[in-house]
């Protein structure tokens, strides 16, 4: 293995055993095409299936440019692309999903902007393959990133990303847990730029991300760079005070001036509480999330754990 690897590679793989064949049929021969050292980490994600048993075999026959970090569990994409940034040893760091929908032929792509002097460049997806759903909640999760943080990105789902190393340094030094990786460097990057990358339909497997999912990661973008929601809670409050306020001098008019006493405003008393309470509930899972990503970040505890890192010489 070469001791200064000019580029590495880093994919993060979890049951892609349908994919990698494939992948490195076309990944290697793209690299090997650069005429730059490099170096290709392939993080195995607690996969169920014999994804471990084809990275083995990828390394068996490229040893010198090919190396395994094997998770002894499911952690997630983003601790399996952390467990790889902190080992890394290129100077620059693309980023690329199994499942080939960024084709790594693109990736030259990228390596032309930040040779142009750019040190953060994101791809972004031309004519999208994926589902009607995917496309449109990808979308909205755009909108209503824009609209609470100061990040700038066209598409914050697209993996195929490049680095160069001081930004990569500036995420491992920074120790977030939770937080979203693409985000976090473009706020660490003085020249950020973006590339248009094709796209093409999941060659094989179902996609990891649930709705849920996209949700969660929205939620930890969100709260991992604005106070957004919390502010806007806040101005929410505030309304809702001042109009219950504002119903209950009138509620105490019509009362004691106008009217006197009558039956059935009971319900529209219990209508303003539920509604008072619901609004309180959702400050409180507000509040429990900024607490949440607080306690995850000062606890004691390991991020992950390897079981075995497989490089040459081993």
């Amino acid at each position: 293995m070469s001791a200064t690897p000019e580029i590495s590679v880093v994919i993060p793989v979890f049951n892609e055993e349908l994919n990698l064949p494939l992948l490195f049929s076309r990944l290697y021969p793209v690299l090997d095409g650069l005429g730059r050292p490099y170096e290709v980490i392939f993080t195995n994600d607690g996969s169920m299936d014999r994804s471990l048993e084809l990275l083995k075999a990828q390394h068996s026959a490229r040893p010198g440019v090919t190396r395994i970090i094997d998770f002894n569990g499911n952690y997630g994409q983003h601790m399996a692309i952390m467990a790889a940034f902190e080992r890394v040893r290129g100077q620059v760091i693309v980023t690329l999903d199994a499942d080939l929908q960024n084709p790594p032929e693109e990736i030259p792509k990228l390596l032309a902007l930040i040779d142009a002097g750019h040190d953060y460049v994101g791809g972004f997806r031309i004519n999208r393959k994926d589902s009607l759903f995917r496309t449109m909640a990808s979308r909205m999760i755009n909108v209503v990133r824009s609209r609470t943080t100061a990040i700038e990105m066209t598409d914050q789902g697209c993996m195929l990303r490049a680095y160069r190393r001081p930004i990569i340094e500036a995420i491992v030094q920074s120790g977030a847990v939770n937080t979203f990786i693409p985000a976090l460097a473009y706020s660490y990057s003085s020249k950020p730029t973006e590339v248009g990358v094709r796209h093409e339909e999941r060659h094989a497997g179902v996609s990891n991300y649930s709705l849920y999912m996209l949700i969660r990661l929205n939620f930890d973008l969100i709260t991992g760079f604005s106070l957004a929601p919390l502010q806007l809670f806040t101005m929410v409050s505030l309304a809702c005070a001042a109009g219950s306020f504002l119903l209950v001098v009138v509620l105490a008019l019509r009362r004691f001036v106008f009217v006197g006493p009558e039956e059935g405003g009971t319900f529209t008393l219990f209508g303003i509480l539920f509604f008072l309470i619901s609004v309180t509930m959702v400050g409180i899972g507000l509040i429990g999330e900024y607490v949440g990503r607080t306690y995850q970040v000062v606890r004691v505890r390991h991020r992950y754990f390897v079981r075995e890192i497989i490089e040459a010489g081993d």
